[in-house]
């Protein structure tokens, strides 16, 4: 990478991105998740012209017939491709697990404060479901 000592501008080359970051872009484009100029946005590539490379020596788009043709991968390319979506899955798991503690834990914290405004209060806040409670009308119970 070069960099201008001025303006702090930073250039970059084609031997600046991995083949897997390479690969993980042109499957976001082709797969529609994003357009051209998106991912230029969201990976901070300098020009739209790199990305355009990039689909058409590793994308599947038939850029001379213009249309979809299947290119047999190599072995290194699926192995890439596969850890790439190994690392995303692996993300989205923890994101889940993450939300799902978070979650759990706010149940407990509003479990806990009812507890106490109905020992503070007095009164039954949490309704007491029977499974006969449906069919007959209940009349609170309520402390005064």
């Amino acid at each position: 990478m070069k960099t201008s000592e001025n303006t702090g501008y930073v250039k970059r080359t084609q031997k600046d991105y991995s083949l897997s970051f390479k690969l993980q872009v042109v499957q976001e484009i082709e797969s529609g998740q994003l357009e051209r100029l998106e991912a230029c946005h969201k990976y901070g590539i300098q020009a739209r012209s790199t990305i355009t490379q990039w689909l058409r020596k590793y994308g599947t788009f038939d850029w001379e017939n213009q249309s979809q043709k299947v290119v047999a991968k190599t072995p290194e390319q699926k192995i890439l491709e596969l850890e790439a979506k190994i690392r995303l899955l692996e993300k989205q798991k923890n994101r889940a697990e993450h939300l799902a503690e978070r979650a759990d834990k706010k149940a407990i914290i509003f479990d806990m404060l009812v507890d106490l405004a109905e020992k503070e209060y007095q009164i039954d806040i949490r309704k007491n479901y029977t499974p006969d409670s449906s069919t007959s009308s209940k009349k609170s119970t309520k402390k005064h």
